[in-house]
């Protein structure tokens, strides 16, 4: 804080008991007029409808002013305000060059907590003093309950308060060619504890021989936190030093930023911050100890610390090689099962819709067929009553739940279900190239059904048609296949001495599948096929045939 604000509770004589004999009874109400002066750069306060208003707005054009708020005057604020009920004022900023004196300090006054204060109004050498009144903030104040005296220009506190701080308002009544003008003055008070410290800095942080955790090659903040005693004349100063090698005799100031100042929690403290930033920490810097000194009026204090590396915690310095791990991971995880992911995207998580294409087929049924003993084929027969749903159909299958799937399955699907079945040694003349053949006729399928048994592993003709349907599905995702395992069949029956492609070998763990059993019942089996199988047309729904199979 400058020197430059007064003390004049030391300098004025002791002042009559009888000005505080009571509260002082005043002869003459809160000024409220028209007219108001006030200085450039000094704070104002709007005048209020009332001393107890706050809620009072003045106008002048599109700008607007409340009463409770103060701001700096400026020459742009001179000028005539008016409220909505009609009532006006006018506030008129003169420059410091007009006044008859101006002294600088007259606008600050410094007061000592606990004890008697006096402040005077500024000018009071140069204008009558006789009906000054005095303001804190909008309330006169002869109207705070506190004991004060008003004489000459004078405001004298009895005891001051912490809360005393703050700007002071005196007014005085002013005439200039007929026209009574308010000529108001600001005083801006601090309140001081007192006026020098009375005891040594106390360093909060850090402590003595405590040693910091660095870490090498990256910047480091030491930092020292200390309290002073609140005094006028500021002689507080923290400083740190590196001491070389540990001597504090061989000690250098180290480059410091600006210190960062704040009131303590008791009003008599002020807490001082001080950093100061090594930019990269060396194996070097472990060598020496750092030293933060304290001083002011009194005398002064220092800590002194050291330096040791910071010890890593293993999960720590393990993260990145983890995240490597993973990564690298997951890249071969991906080269190597890239053609199951393939499949396992196109057949369960993208549709399979049209790809622009009439079918020829709905589905492509692919089997070797195993001949059935004597005793159930002569007791195979298959009912020739019409259903008009699913529901229907199951007792017809629960009728003939002895017959192989190879032979109930085409028949399921084209006679009870409608749907346009192909089957290889029917539909497929001879006689031509038979891989070509294989490979249009899935083209010309919207989905394929492979009935996997031992003996289709057995059969290179059936394996090829397997081979062809996958390698159509990673073609095109309008291509949907389906794997049925019969009895005693499963991925794992795939031995290595079977000669089966590799890439069989690897699509028929991922690819959908259903396990066909003897006897299976409907939830079982023929509802989750109705589910796998492309969606019905309507012409198909409505020119379904179900031709008796005797």
């Amino acid at each position: 804080m400058r020197t430059g604000f007064l003390l004049l509770h030391f300098l004025l004589p002791t002042i009559s008991k009888s000005c505080f004999s009571g509260k002082q009874q005043r002869k003459h109400t809160d000024q409220q007029f028209q007219h108001y002066k006030v200085v450039e750069g000094e704070v104002f306060m709007m005048p209020c409808s009332s001393p107890e208003s706050s809620s009072t707005t003045w106008f002048k054009g599109d700008e607007s002013k409340k009463c409770e708020n103060q701001f700096v005057a400026n020459e742009k604020d001179s000028g005539t305000y008016r409220r909505p009920n009609g009532s006006n004022f006018t506030l008129q900023v003169i420059k410091k060059t007009k006044l008859k004196c101006y002294e600088p300090s007259e606008s600050s006054a410094m007061l000592q907590y606990a004890y008697p204060g006096t402040i005077l109004c500024p000018g009071h050498k140069c204008y009558n003093n006789t009906a000054v009144v005095w303001y804190k903030k909008n309330k006169a104040l002869w109207k705070h309950n506190r004991q004060h005296c008003e004489k000459n220009g004078q405001l004298v506190l009895n005891e001051v308060y912490e809360r005393d701080k703050g700007v002071f308002f005196c007014d005085r009544k002013i005439t200039e060619e007929g026209v009574t003008w308010i000529f108001r003055r600001a005083v801006n008070v601090t309140v001081i504890p007192f006026l020098n410290p009375s005891s040594l800095p106390e360093i909060m942080y850090p402590f003595q021989n405590m040693t910091e955790e660095v870490e090498l090659g990256q910047p480091h903040t030491v930092l020292c936190e200390v309290s002073f005693d609140f005094e006028v004349n500021i002689s507080r100063k923290v400083q740190w030093f590196i001491n070389d090698g540990g001597d504090e005799e061989k000690k250098t100031l180290l480059l410091m930023e600006e210190p960062q100042e704040k009131r303590g929690r008791l009003f008599s403290k002020v807490n001082v911050t001080q950093k100061s930033i090594i930019k990269e920490v060396m194996p070097q810097h472990l060598k020496h100890t750092y030293t933060c000194f304290a001083s002011n009026i009194i005398g002064n204090k220092s800590v002194t610390i050291k330096f040791k590396p910071k010890h890593q915690e293993p999960f720590l310095v393990w993260i990145p090689f983890a995240c490597f791990v993973l990564f690298a991971g997951a890249v071969v995880i991906l080269h190597v099962k890239w053609l199951e992911l393939q499949l396992i995207y196109r057949s369960h998580f993208q549709l399979g819709g049209s790809d622009g294409d009439e079918k020829d087929f709905d589905v492509f049924v692919s089997y070797v067929w195993t001949a059935p003993s004597t005793e159930v084929a002569n007791g195979l027969t298959l009912s020739s009553k019409p259903y008009s749903d699913a529901k229907g159909c199951v007792s017809n299958i629960r009728q003939i739940s002895e017959a192989p799937i190879e032979m109930l399955l085409p028949h399921v699907l084209e006679h009870q279900w409608g749907y346009r079945v192909c089957l290889l040694e029917r539909d497929i003349l001879p006689g031509g190239a038979y891989t070509n053949d294989v490979v249009l006729t899935i083209k010309r399928s919207r989905m394929l059904i492979c009935v996997l048994s031992a003996e289709y592993f057995a059969s290179s003709d059936a394996v090829f048609v397997l081979e062809s349907g996958v390698k159509a599905l990673l073609q095109t995702s309008a291509h949907k296949m389906l794997l049925i395992w019969t009895s005693g069949t499963s991925a794992s029956f795939i031995q290595p001495d079977l000669t089966v492609p590799k890439l069989v070998q690897r699509a028929v763990k991922v690819l959908p599948s259903l396990q066909w059993d003897a006897g299976a019942s409907y939830s079982a089996f023929w509802i989750p096929l109705q589910k796998a199988l492309p969606a019905q047309e309507a012409w198909q729904i409505s020119h379904m045939q179900r031709p008796q199979l005797d």
